[in-house]
């Protein structure tokens, strides 16, 4: 996360900012927040001479993982109000990006499409993305960079079983035990 003020005083977060007993915790924490960071991103697109702000790359991006979706599901997967969304398709869909069609299944209810324009847009906002995790592991040995990716998409697919599991039964300690960390 960037934090506001001048460009000198700007100083990204790192694992030891979170009072996380876990390191892999406070670690995760720390990446999350730089790469979700609207600030950090917005420069990084500026930079990259992107004609589209952060917002919509956001949309763009969640259309093409899972279109067509409802603006309520936009919002929802985006983490903001249906009105930003409105005003985020009504940008995208100035641009030829995405289109809006009725939905098949319930005629009230509009869905959210990416335009072939758009979906030229998106794999663009994926293809930025593959260059930036390269750029990330370009020191590292291919051993390292297969061994971290099977155990990252161990770790992703154990979160999110553990998540929903946590949406049915909430967060519980085993036995009222204190977690503890092997890291």
């Amino acid at each position: 996360m960037v934090e506001s003020g001048g460009a000198s005083s700007r100083r990204l977060r790192v694992a030891h900012d979170f009072p996380y007993r876990s390191e892999l915790l406070a670690s995760l924490s720390a990446l999350i927040l730089l790469w979700e960071s609207p600030g950090l991103q917005s420069e990084i697109l500026t930079s990259s001479g992107e004609p589209i702000d952060q917002p919509a790359h956001q949309a763009l991006r969640h259309l093409a993982a899972g279109q067509p979706m409802r603006p309520s599901d936009l919002a929802q997967a985006m983490g903001t109000g249906a009105s930003n969304v409105s005003k985020i398709v009504k940008r995208l869909e100035a641009e030829g990006l995405v289109a809006r069609d009725r939905d098949p299944g319930d005629t009230r209810s509009t869905l959210i499409t990416l335009t072939p324009q758009g979906d030229s847009a998106a794999r663009h906002i994926y293809d930025l993305g593959d260059e930036m995790i390269a750029q990330v592991l370009a020191t590292w040995s291919p051993r390292d960079v297969s061994r971290f990716t099977e155990l990252a998409k161990r770790f992703s697919a154990d979160a999110i079983a553990a998540a929903e599991e946590m949406r049915r039964k909430g967060l519980k300690r085993p036995s009222g035990e204190r977690p503890t960390f092997a890291d």
